[in-house]
């Protein structure tokens, strides 16, 4: 479903003058509003829900086609946050986040927007085993995907979605399976899941710049000592991440312990995702 990742570090292009950033009240988004100016780019902002900081943030429902389209008229790239960020009922998910990324992708088709970074999720692969022995390259990415969730399945249909325009109208995209991005690891999963915000910036950074992405499929993670997916297709891309979460190590080991073998923590990229259950009707 993805086209093979560069074997070598690709070459950068120019970066993107104006940057659409769906999603941007949201958590990832509040830290790369933040800091992605900082590498020369020029962001509208775009959220259902008030974006601190931002009085000039438009509020854009994904399931309007319409207002999508106008957000994405005029910038020269794209990172798509937006929609729904953890489990809900299928209906919902369906509206925001498949629906959504579908309008998504054909406005930047219709206005002719050639890059887009899509914030996937590991939960795309949430029922994969976790490797027994973490480290850089313990688990590839082109391992099968098994959502662990609703919201996990459609990460699948946006990673699908991207592949499909990738090579079907020339929309390049890079799908990023974050983690867990806080400022700090918040218990001992995420000392394996943890990207740190500024490793954020610069995955985002290279994803938005890189050349020749086709449809690429990376893992969202800093250089964790415990970390379970390699690196090296988002290194490829010119991601350089500077942190580990082992920093923290002690500390969220002392107030958590470590992983219970048998629990869906131990066993599963995807955690307790695996185990949580939707709204239903």
């Amino acid at each position: 479903m993805t086209a093979p990742n560069p074997a070598a570090a690709t070459p950068s292009r120019p970066a993107p003058r104006t940057v659409l950033l769906t999603g941007a009240a949201g958590g990832v988004g509040g830290f790369l509003r933040e800091s992605l100016p900082g590498y020369g780019y020029q962001l509208r902002l775009t959220d259902l829900a008030p974006v601190p900081g931002a009085p000039d943030a438009l509020p854009v429902d994904l399931r309007d086609p319409d207002a999508v389209r106008a957000a994405v008229r005029g910038v020269d790239a794209i990172v798509h946050l937006g929609g729904l960020s953890l489990e809900d009922s299928f209906e919902n998910i369906l509206e925001a986040n498949i629906r959504g990324s579908y309008h998504l992708y054909e406005a930047a088709r219709l206005e002719g927007v050639r890059r887009v970074v899509f914030a996937s999720s590991n939960h795309a692969v949430g029922f994969v085993p976790r490797p027994e022995q973490p480290g850089p390259d313990a688990l590839p990415v082109d391992v099968p995907l098994r959502p662990d969730t609703y919201y996990g399945l459609s990460k699948c249909f946006g990673e699908s979605l991207a592949s499909l325009y990738a090579d079907k109208y020339g929309v390049e995209t890079v799908s990023i399976r974050i983690g867990s991005c806080f400022a700090v690891p918040r218990d001992t999963r995420m000392l394996s899941t943890w990207l740190s915000p500024a490793d954020a910036a610069r995955l985002f950074h290279a994803a938005l710049t890189a050349s020749r992405v086709h449809h690429s499929v990376v893992y969202g993670i800093s250089a964790n000592t415990r970390g379970w997916w390699d690196l090296a297709p988002a290194r490829a891309l010119g991601y350089d991440p500077q942190d580990d979460s082992e920093r923290y190590a002690a500390e969220v080991v002392a107030a958590h312990g470590e992983l219970v073998p048998g629990s869906p923590e131990y066993r599963f990229l995807g955690g307790a995702f695996t185990g949580t259950e939707p709204e239903r009707p």
